[in-house]
């Protein structure tokens, strides 16, 4: 019996396509993560720009600390605001910078060992 050349090439693209899965998936796996990163630093500067924001509008002391640090968490969800960190300064111009932690593939779960960090600062405005 003579195999015909269709009949030797059986199976080829069931083991090709096994071969390559683990790219594939490593390649998904990879893209997911830079998503998160993009998303860490997006959720970075929305933080900053909240926290100065609130800044701005709160008098000026304690009570503006508390506001900006209070405002730059608040639009963080449970998975970020976790090892998220806001600190708020200055007179006649506010400036506040946030720290989050990149997730590793789960938000919520352990963390890269570095940072994303975001600045934002704003012109006190005269209330007379």
């Amino acid at each position: 019996m003579r195999m015909t050349a269709h009949g030797r090439d059986r199976g080829q693209v069931t083991i090709e396509f096994l071969g390559m899965t683990p790219l594939i998936i490593l390649t998904l796996v990879l893209m997911w993560q830079f998503v998160l990163v993009g998303y860490t630093y997006t959720l970075a500067g929305n933080a900053a720009d909240e926290a100065v924001r609130a800044a701005t509008a709160a008098a000026p002391g304690g009570a503006r600390t508390a506001a900006c640090e209070q405002a730059g968490l608040s639009k963080l969800s449970a998975a970020w605001r976790d090892g998220a960190e806001v600190k708020c300064g200055g007179t006649g111009f506010v400036t506040a910078d946030v720290t989050l932690s990149v997730p590793v593939l789960f938000p919520g779960s352990i963390a890269f060992p570095f940072t994303v960090h975001a600045h934002a600062g704003a012109v006190e405005e005269a209330t007379h």
